[in-house]
């Protein structure tokens, strides 16, 4: 490319990262000449929970209530039992939460999920490795919510499968009788 070529270049388009004009990206609008990125909100009321074996860290991240391009964020703690899981239900409620969503950590997301659930909340578990947060960053339960909400708020990780709700009966019911000793069987006696 010749330097009165590049000069061109530089000319109409001052930013090439890319080598896109500055229109063209994604996520970007251009307003008189000017680039402000678009609101990247994909879900405006979220729930990101940390779950841990004895307690577990909800961060809701909603609208602020009178500048729309901010997002107001609270974190709170509650115990892993029914009565404080219930009053984590009750708070994301009065938040109008959309979307909660929670980490798969081994079984202990199970109470959570099914009685979130239970109460009319969509609920999404996700892979610990898609949601994996940036290395050299200090990880507290407290940031791996925040993170988490601000990872689901702008839509930037998948659900992975948890089944319905008859298949998840089924499925339980044959693991049980998977786990009873045959008494009507001729070797027994």
């Amino acid at each position: 490319m010749s330097l009165r070529a590049r000069e061109s270049a530089s000319i109409c388009y001052p930013d090439r990262s890319r080598g896109r004009p500055p229109w063209r990206r994604e996520g970007r609008d251009v307003c008189g000449g000017r680039q402000q990125r678009r609101a990247g909100a994909v879900v405006a009321r979220v729930c990101a929970i940390d779950i841990g074996k004895a307690g577990l860290v909800a961060c809701v991240r909603v609208p602020h209530p009178t500048n729309p391009d901010r997002r107001v964020q609270e974190v709170r703690e509650y115990a892993s039992v029914t009565p404080a899981l219930l009053a984590l239900a009750d708070w994301l409620r009065c938040e109008r939460v959309e979307l909660v969503a929670m980490e798969a950590t081994s079984a202990y997301w199970k109470p959570v999920f099914y009685l979130l659930e239970a109460e009319g909340f969509t609920c999404w578990l996700l892979n610990a490795k898609h949601v994996k947060n940036v290395p050299g960053r200090p990880k507290t339960d407290r940031l791996d919510a925040i993170w988490l909400a601000k990872v689901m708020e702008r839509g930037m990780c998948r659900p992975s499968l948890v089944h319905p709700k008859p298949i998840r009966r089924l499925r339980d019911l044959t693991r049980y009788r998977r786990m009873m000793p045959l008494a009507d069987s001729p070797q027994s006696c």
